[in-house]
């Protein structure tokens, strides 16, 4: 069975479409290293910075992506599923998908086998019992992970992860026992929104940084990204934040991306496990 296309080969979209985008949003909250250590409760501004996300911003980007008639994923830790489901129900109403993202956005790395299957059915009994849904995808929330936690993913019915950096179109992870594992729908770090627009005072992120980029010159790197892998007909997903990317004056930055996708009617705009399924579906015909 072949694990993957040749890396030299075009992938192939359905209805001949020239690419595929997989908008991607992680609705992190108020979650990660000030929960994990216990200083959250001691950083309040820490956890309204946090908050706004799924508080504030994730409306205003669920109105945008109706507008312009775009699906998303949304990588979402259980713990904001418990605090926000009123929220976490409008994405799924609106048609969005939704995928795991730890359960207080943990390092999987850090943690042991054990330790990662207890976050993962945590997080798949909070989705079950809030929202009714079993999700196919998951996100590494610290962008790593330990050498079992792909194979251990499989145990909780997840089919593919959006975690790795090291390629611009899907492929197969190969399990312990050689066969074939999850699909990866790889990003990667230059965009991710924190790399250009984040800025916290305490703590202090980006470390000696006193300044973020100009939006404009966000909007154009981005936009010159998605038409780089739509020229070689590749698979282009997101790591954008609604608390970074959604505020008021940064709307224009998605506007303009939203707008340049749309504007090819060659682009296969899809969920996760879309583009999975797809992954999965194709290979077979090919092996």
């Amino acid at each position: 069975m072949a694990l993957s296309f040749p890396r030299s080969a075009k992938p192939s979209w359905p209805d001949g479409k020239q690419c595929a985008v997989a908008l991607a949003f992680d609705l992190d909250g108020p979650t990660g290293d000030a929960m994990l250590d216990a200083s959250l409760s001691r950083n309040l501004r820490y956890f309204t910075e946090g908050a706004y996300g799924p508080w504030r911003a994730l409306p205003r980007l669920l109105d945008l992506l109706n507008a312009h008639a775009l699906k998303a994923t949304f990588f979402v830790p259980s713990w904001v599923v418990l605090h926000w489901p009123g929220r976490c129900e409008r994405i799924l109403k609106e048609g969005h998908e939704l995928a795991y993202h730890g359960h207080r956005h943990e390092v999987f790395k850090d943690c042991s086998l054990e330790e990662q299957r207890e976050i993962m059915g945590r997080s798949r009994d909070i989705f079950a019992a809030r929202l009714g849904v079993k999700p196919l995808g998951f996100r590494t929330p610290s962008g790593d992970w330990s050498d079992e936690t792909a194979d251990m993913l499989t145990e909780f019915g997840v089919i593919y992860s959006s975690s790795m950096r090291g390629d611009d179109r899907p492929y197969f992870h190969v399990r312990a026992d050689g066969a074939r594992g999850l699909v990866e729908i790889p990003a990667r770090w230059d965009i991710d929104d924190y790399t250009a627009l984040a800025y916290f005072e305490d703590p202090d992120f980006p470390t000696g940084l006193d300044r973020i980029s100009d939006y404009r010159l966000v909007e154009q790197n981005w936009r010159q990204e998605f038409l780089g892998y739509h020229r070689d007909g590749l698979c282009w997903t997101t790591i954008f934040h609604p608390k970074i990317v959604a505020k008021p004056g940064r709307l224009q930055i998605l506007e303009g991306l939203f707008r340049e996708i749309n504007e090819r009617p060659d682009v296969w705009v899809a969920h996760g496990a879309e583009i999975a399924r797809w992954w999965i579906a194709q290979s077979e015909e090919v092996s």
